[in-house]
């Protein structure tokens, strides 16, 4: 377990709140960037961040005729932006005023010739303020900034095993800026009944076309204000009956406020085999989800992958 934790850093929220509330912010512009140039893909797939070996990068953006990327560094604490024209600048992570990241990503975007304005108000945080006007999220702490990334990385090696074990339509492992969440998802094949919307900061006609199909998605989270802990996931849309009475991993729990499954990420990172304990926590909730929905498992279904091994037929 000793090992394990160290691999799985120590998140608590209240150490670095104030930091999380400016990244999160930060990763909205550079999203919105992402959101602006790239053409629509469903579910918004088009839109979030990845991990990547250094923090969170956006993966290739269109920008005219070129390519443009955007990296969070994490380990080296900047901001690069890169295109295949060969430009390249970067600014410092550092404390600093969203107001001002703002203009110095879009001043630095200029730099390498592209230009472009953005849709300013935040999404899916309470009391949004505009990114050219907001001085009063303003914090960075390096070192948790780091702890955070490298639970990030953790989650993403045992998410993307999991995805491995279903043959129907899946999610890639992304990161969305508007929740600040790491997400996999898994589809029946079926069609949703209309999302009633009401999402707050969030379109509804975003929401519905992201709910267009039935689901069972999972993730993990580091908390906020509403519910400050770091902690993994997971949901089904529509719910179906009986889904939150099932059994799922020891240590889970239906959160009825929340409408999810919750594993919280100490309850993890301290047990025995975290992997283990967590890769259990997305099976039986997607079998929750599976069983109670209806689901056709014998056709979605497949072992989880092995490397190098080719997937029997």
């Amino acid at each position: 377990m000793d090992d394990a934790v160290t691999v799985w850093p120590d998140l608590p929220y209240a150490s670095w709140r104030e930091t999380a509330a400016t990244l999160q912010l930060w990763t909205q512009i550079v999203g919105k960037v992402r959101l602006t140039l790239t053409p629509w893909l469903n579910h918004g797939w088009q839109v979030p961040l990845y991990i990547t070996a250094h923090g969170l990068g956006t993966l290739p953006i269109p920008a005219g005729r070129e390519i443009l990327e955007i990296e969070f560094d994490f380990i080296s604490h900047r901001l690069v932006a890169r295109t295949s024209q060969g430009g390249e600048r970067e600014l410092p992570l550092e404390p600093q005023p969203v107001a001002d990241f703002y203009h110095r990503v879009i001043d630095l975007l200029d730099d390498i010739g592209v230009a472009i304005i953005i849709h300013e108000m935040p999404n899916e945080v309470p009391n949004p303020i505009r990114f050219s006007e907001d001085r009063t999220h303003a914090a960075y702490d390096p070192a948790a900034a780091h702890r955070f990334w490298l639970a990030l990385v953790q989650a993403d090696r045992v998410f993307k095993l999991f995805r491995t074990g279903f043959l129907g339509k899946g999610s890639p492992v992304h990161f969305f800026w508007g929740s600040f969440d790491l997400a996999v998802t898994r589809f029946s094949g079926r069609t949703a009944p209309r999302h009633p919307g009401g999402v707050p900061g969030l379109p509804d006609a975003v929401t519905r076309e992201a709910y267009s199909h039935e689901v069972s998605s999972a993730g993990f989270w580091p908390g906020n204000e509403a519910f400050p802990q770091a902690a993994f996931y997971s949901y089904a849309y529509p719910e179906p009956t009986g889904f939150r009475d099932r059994p799922v991993t020891p240590g889970a729990h239906f959160d009825k406020t929340l409408g999810e499954f919750i594993l919280p990420y100490d309850t993890m990172r301290t047990a025995p085999e975290p992997d283990a304990l967590l890769l259990d926590f997305l099976s039986t909730t997607y079998a929750a989800a599976a069983e109670t929905g209806g689901w056709d498992r014998k056709s979605l279904e497949c072992p989880i992958g092995i490397p190098g091994q080719v997937r029997r037929v």
